[in-house]
């Protein structure tokens, strides 16, 4: 029996893009008793009440994850907690750093410590890859958010609560993504606006990322960052997909943002292991009884990389793909 069978589940951020895609697998395939979304905006919150159609198993939450007090309250009862509210925006971190700090790190410390005061028993936050190596505010936030995710098993030493990482690339079709711009350009017969034709990005669905997370929560345990093994694409191939022979336009590279993504860097290559469809970040630090899960070492000089990537998507390949996004 799946371990999310008759449990109750937390989801801070549950109203973005991830996290409506999140609760509709739970209600579908994991029969929870209760699913709680705990998030700040409640016209988000409205609008997603409706597309659930007030599912009796569902429970809102209006509070903001700096509020610990609020944190703690909604946490009663609750087994499971997925961790994805975050500030995400790169260019707006940069120009607003403290705001993405009390929010994706004093925010994320404010998680745990109500998850192991509540007793809650797996926590899974959501990284990026822009905490690999970090060049900007946003990714310098989350790498922090990391290490602290791995440390509160140190923390809760004595007590159930595990806390574990996942981390991945761009979610392709999430709320903000490019295509819907592309596609109303291109019938419009207007240029395509790309920073760099030279960028290469890490590639996964909210299916895909869903299911990472179910199944990183059910084989946690405690300490690890999961990064799954998937293809990379090529700015030119994306745009050749969704408007074929559309013209570009150069923009340059944002402030922030790299050319090529990172999801594992050479130094934390040495503390990773692969083990099947994932690589999985060991913790540099684990006193708390940590049991390393099976797996082939990584070689020497190894980085994962989006331009370096062994699994690539093609034009055709990303094609085939497009029309499960609009689904």
């Amino acid at each position: 029996m799946a371990i999310l069978d008759g449990s109750s589940i937390l989801i801070t951020g549950g109203t973005g893009s991830f996290g409506k895609a999140f609760i509709r697998h739970l209600l579908d395939h994991e029969n929870p008793r209760r699913v709680a979304i705990f998030s700040r905006d409640e016209l988000k919150q409205y609008e997603a009440r409706a597309s659930f159609d007030d599912d009796p198993r569902l429970r809102w939450f209006i509070g903001d994850i700096r509020d610990q007090h609020r944190l703690t309250r909604a946490l009663h009862g609750v087994d499971y907690v997925v961790h994805a509210a975050a500030l995400k925006q790169v260019d707006t971190a940069e120009y607003n750093p403290f705001e993405y700090v009390q929010t994706n790190i004093v925010g994320s410390q404010n998680v745990i410590e109500s998850a192991i005061d509540a007793g809650v028993k797996r926590v899974v936050a959501l990284s990026t890859d822009k905490a690999s190596s970090p060049i900007n505010l946003y990714g310098a936030t989350k790498l922090a958010a990391d290490k602290l995710f791995q440390s509160a098993n140190h923390y809760a030493a004595g007590h159930d609560s595990a806390f574990s990482v996942v981390r991945y690339g761009n979610v392709v079709g999430s709320r903000g993504s490019v295509i819907p711009l592309w596609r109303r350009l291109a019938a419009e017969g207007e240029p395509l606006p790309v920073t760099d034709l030279q960028m290469t990005r890490f590639w996964i669905t909210l299916p895909q990322a869903v299911q990472f997370v179910i199944d990183s929560l059910e084989n946690m345990a405690g300490g690890e960052i999961f990064v799954p093994r998937i293809p990379s694409m090529r700015i030119p191939d994306l745009v050749e997909a969704i408007a074929p022979g559309a013209r570009t336009r150069e923009i340059g590279v944002r402030p922030g943002e790299k050319l090529h993504e990172e999801m594992i860097s050479v130094d934390n290559a040495r503390h990773s292991i692969r083990a099947g469809d994932r690589y999985i970040i060991l913790p540099t630090i684990a006193e708390w009884g940590f049991v390393p899960p099976i797996g082939e070492e990584l070689p020497d000089g190894f980085a994962y990389r989006s331009d370096t990537n062994d699994l690539w998507l093609s034009a055709e390949d990303i094609r085939e793909i497009l029309p499960t996004l609009d689904s």
